[in-house]
């Protein structure tokens, strides 16, 4: 990423703090570390979301290791974002399979301590949505940075040709503007840095509005989810038509 690009970034990220001013305060109850969702059912009407125990499907799998906005928490499990990118890959008929490795409560450090277990699924793409709960907690942006690079490295040791996404966050304005501008920083940074897709701002559009968001203003409603999965999805697609193309030239 240039430094004008990541300059731009910073600047549209900063301009989006006073929005985010109405999820500054968690709830302690909503969130616990270790508790994953319920996966989503395979029906008729339900997108093939594939999770870790469907072994017979054999697509490349896209994972998303994420806390509470990945898993879907307060809404059904087929209207969690990484269900609706089953649903868009499906329709746009490419042949991956989402693993949805959302889990409440996760942080940065969570994430690297079990990602591991998520690189069992040999992903083709690995999709990393972290952040939210560090920043609650006021964990130093270094901290972040750290654990980020960490699940980058591990993945790359593991799976060298797994494509990584990195979606980025922003603190909430009351942990004041030096610590909001260095968290910021931390994704664009580390996503030009290990070679990265950056997606700015995982919740774009649906920060802070209150038809977007459960009651708790932290957590988004179905719709709220749908806005998620299309700002994921221009990203996230043309990542996976290049592997399908890549995967096509090498036959």
């Amino acid at each position: 990423m240039s430094s004008n690009r990541r300059g731009f970034v910073l600047a549209a990220l900063s301009g989006l703090l006073p929005l985010f001013a109405g999820c500054a305060e968690a709830n302690p109850e909503s969130e616990r570390p270790g508790e994953p969702q319920t996966p989503a059912p395979e029906t008729m009407t339900a997108p093939r979301a594939a999770q870790a125990s469907d072994a017979g499907d054999v697509r490349p799998a896209v994972v998303f290791l994420g806390n509470s906005l990945t898993a879907g928490l307060g809404v059904d499990p087929r209207d969690a974002y990484p269900a609706l990118i089953q649903t868009a890959i499906d329709a746009a008929g490419l042949e991956f399979r989402v693993v949805n490795a959302g889990v409440s409560g996760e942080t940065t450090a969570g994430g690297l301590a079990r990602i591991h277990w998520v690189l069992e699924q040999q992903p083709a793409v690995l999709l990393i949505a972290l952040g939210g709960n560090d920043a609650l907690r006021g964990v130093p942006a270094e901290v972040v940075r750290q654990n980020l690079r960490g699940i980058v490295d591990a993945t790359r040791q593991a799976t060298p040709d797994t494509e990584i996404v990195i979606a980025g966050m922003i603190a909430p304005p009351n942990l004041g503007r030096p610590y909001g501008d260095a968290f910021a920083a931390v994704f664009p940074d580390v996503a030009e840095s290990v070679g990265a897709t950056l997606v700015p701002f995982l919740l774009v559009g649906v920060a802070a509005d209150p038809d977007l968001n459960q009651p708790d203003g932290i957590h988004p409603t179905a719709e709220g989810q749908q806005v998620i999965a299309s700002t994921v999805w221009a990203h996230l697609e043309p990542v996976l038509r290049s592997l399908t193309t890549d995967g096509a030239s090498r036959r």
